[in-house]
């Protein structure tokens, strides 16, 4: 998939070589949330890179799940990863599309390859029959709502989150 009017970026199913490459956006993005809020998202460890990387190499066969990278000179300077899910009662929704994770590296961002991404992820899971698609956001990433909002999501639901180790007050 090569987007008109984007020539230096083509977007394609993420391969077992990608691996390291997205490994290291993955754990950009924990060391991201961990710095928005560090009480509620974990911290990056030594291995972060080599176990997201793990992760994502096992989930990509699953036929229910969609990993595209967004590459630029043979470079992977983005990806995303979803999936299709059925009923969950737990989040009292019914079948949907999941976008569980967005990022495109930092010295790229700005130039219309997270919307990209995101517009072919969105047309991914539909194909694979996903009536809705449902994410979350970091309450402080403001630039990742503005993507989300521009492309047409609505909020629906708000996290909260209190530690149980102090006052309540």
């Amino acid at each position: 998939m090569q987007p008109a009017g984007r020539s230096s970026i083509t977007l394609r199913p993420a391969k077992t070589e990608d691996l390291r490459a997205i490994g290291r956006l993955g754990a950009l993005l924990v060391r991201l949330h961990h710095d928005f809020d560090p009480e509620r998202f974990i911290e990056a460890a030594p291995r972060t890179e080599q176990r997201y990387a793990s992760f994502l190499g096992s989930q990509l066969d699953e036929p229910n799940v969609v990993i595209l990278v967004a590459e630029r000179n043979s470079d992977v300077v983005g990806y995303t990863y979803g999936g299709v899910e059925d009923y969950d009662y737990m989040a009292l929704r019914g079948p949907a599309g999941v976008l569980y994770d967005i990022v495109v590296d930092p010295g790229h961002r700005g130039q219309g390859i997270g919307r990209m991404l995101l517009d072919a992820t969105l047309a991914t899971l539909a194909a694979r029959g996903a009536p809705r698609v449902v994410l979350s956001t970091a309450e402080q990433n403001e630039s990742a709502q503005r993507l989300f909002a521009r492309a047409g999501f609505r909020r629906t639901m708000v996290e909260m989150t209190r530690e149980l180790d102090g006052d309540a007050s």
